[in-house]
């Protein structure tokens, strides 16, 4: 890894990202760009609107990796965290000892230190969370820097770095890089930290919930004396972390013990309510997860001097997160929504807030098996229950199931089983184009249509939509 003692001497002037097609990547590329570093990148396949987005700021991108990529010899090379050994241009860097980082390392050196960091964690709602706070401080005229793993409706980009005291940033506890396995978020430099909730997640990484909890208090840990810790109370797993000393901790949540308490919430099928002491927030967003996160937005954004009616004046046109909830389309009364949900708390939430959207409608779950952790057996049991709210579930095939030790697999046919054991309609497909042709089938007018995945899931809300829109 580099030294960052000369990190601004003049010795760096050329920048090389070795995974540029991601949003933070592609973002932090155009921003060095800016700076006046001469900027190259490579990636496997990059697509809209990350694509369209480096090509209008004429960075060039070679498409593959390859170890000619890196013949102008960088005076930095950054790589992303997908990158692994055997990748010709890592392997390229280490043969020729190039100064490299990962990219929370760049962020902390050219973006965040000196700023007001403002770190949004935990295992759910981390965008939509961070988009909202990132709108409330926007919509006030504060103009922060931001970097969300999403798009923002409001805000059409997920990144963007100004000359604002404040950064915003969502901390992911995934590993940084394949030369540190710590979490990113250890790098964002937190003086207002948010920890929504912990749960357990990233099988690949974490062998079991205390591996989690431990890599939160590492990131607790560096919250400096003159900072805050803002912490579900209501969350048990969270509850223990809490117990510090080195830094202020407010607890916010539903329960009457948080210092920063919801109380005469109203559930609505398009909006929200909650109120704290003299003042009641009005949220175009459903569902008691939602209430959570803007509850954290609150606590946040009058801990930095915001007033109760600026907060909610940035509520009142929020526009939501893409991917989210997202409704892609009506076609024949049929209701089609996009969601990034792949973890069973996020799947039941999701699916509560939707049924009291629509209280009397049949909901279809189609769920893609993609992460890491889905793939495997830990949620075996979680899946079924988090697929309640919904009438029908159409299960795709397991992504590279060949990947992952037999004993530690997702069984798709046990899956199936204790779905109709619990009274679901439940099917397994093998992909995209055979669950586009049952659902287009089986599906009448009134009826919503969810997509639960954190990737592209074969294109299925496109082809769904056309197949929808020939019945």
């Amino acid at each position: 890894m580099v030294n960052f003692s000369g990190m601004f001497s003049s010795e760096i002037k050329s920048v090389h990202f070795t995974g540029i097609g991601g949003t933070a990547m592609a973002s932090a590329a155009a921003a060095m760009q800016d700076r006046g570093f001469a900027v190259t990148g490579s990636d496997q396949n990059v697509y809209p609107p990350m694509s369209t987005f480096l090509a209008e700021r004429k960075i060039a991108v070679m498409n593959g990796y390859a170890e000619r990529n890196l013949a102008h010899k960088p005076d930095l090379a950054v790589i992303g965290n997908a990158i692994s050994r055997g990748n010709p241009e890592a392997e390229f860097v280490l043969d020729h000892k190039l100064r490299y980082c990962s990219l929370p390392e760049l962020l902390r050196e050219f973006f965040i230190r000196g700023k007001r960091s403002i770190v949004v964690t935990g295992t759910h709602g981390k965008t939509t969370t961070t988009s909202l706070l990132t709108w409330v401080f926007e919509h006030n005229g504060l103009n922060p820097s931001y970097l969300i793993g999403g798009i923002p409706n409001n805000l059409s980009q997920g990144a963007r770095f100004t000359d604002s005291e404040w950064f915003i940033i969502e901390g992911d506890e995934y590993d940084t890089a394949f030369f540190d396995k710590r979490s990113k978020f250890v790098h964002y430099q937190p003086e207002i930290a948010i920890v929504n909730n912990l749960e357990f997640d990233h099988a690949d990484i974490f062998e079991n919930l205390d591996a989690i909890k431990k890599t939160f208090s590492h990131f607790i840990r560096i919250i400096p004396r003159n900072g805050l810790l803002l912490g579900n109370g209501d969350d048990a797993n969270l509850a223990p972390l809490l117990n510090v000393t080195h830094c202020p901790v407010k607890r916010f949540g539903l329960g009457e013990d948080n210092a920063v308490h919801a109380f005469n919430i109203r559930y609505g099928p398009t909006a929200s309510e909650f109120e704290i002491p003299s003042f009641k927030f009005h949220l175009n967003l459903i569902g008691e997860f939602n209430v959570r996160n803007a509850l954290a937005v609150v606590a946040c954004a009058k801990h930095c001097g915001l007033k109760n009616h600026q907060i909610q004046s940035a509520f009142e046109t929020f526009k939501g997160v893409k991917r989210r909830m997202e409704v892609r389309g009506i076609v024949g009364g049929v209701t089609l929504i996009d969601d990034f949900g792949h973890h069973p708390t996020a799947i039941r939430e999701t699916l509560a807030a939707l049924r009291v959207k629509y209280p009397a409608q049949k909901i279809w779950a189609l769920f893609e098996p993609r992460s890491n952790t889905t793939r495997r057996n830990v949620f075996q049991t979680d899946l079924v229950g988090a697929f309640g709210r919904a009438d029908a579930v159409v299960v795709s095939q397991v992504a590279r199931l060949e990947q992952i030790a037999p004993e530690e697999r997702l069984n798709p046919e046990k899956l199936m089983q204790d779905l109709k054991a619990s009274g679901r309609d439940a099917t397994y497909l093998p992909d995209a184009d055979s669950i586009v042709a049952h659902v287009a089938k089986n599906t009448q007018g009134g009826d919503i249509v969810v997509v639960f995945s954190n990737g592209g899931f074969g294109g299925i809300h496109g082809k769904l939509l056309e197949r929808l829109g020939r019945r």
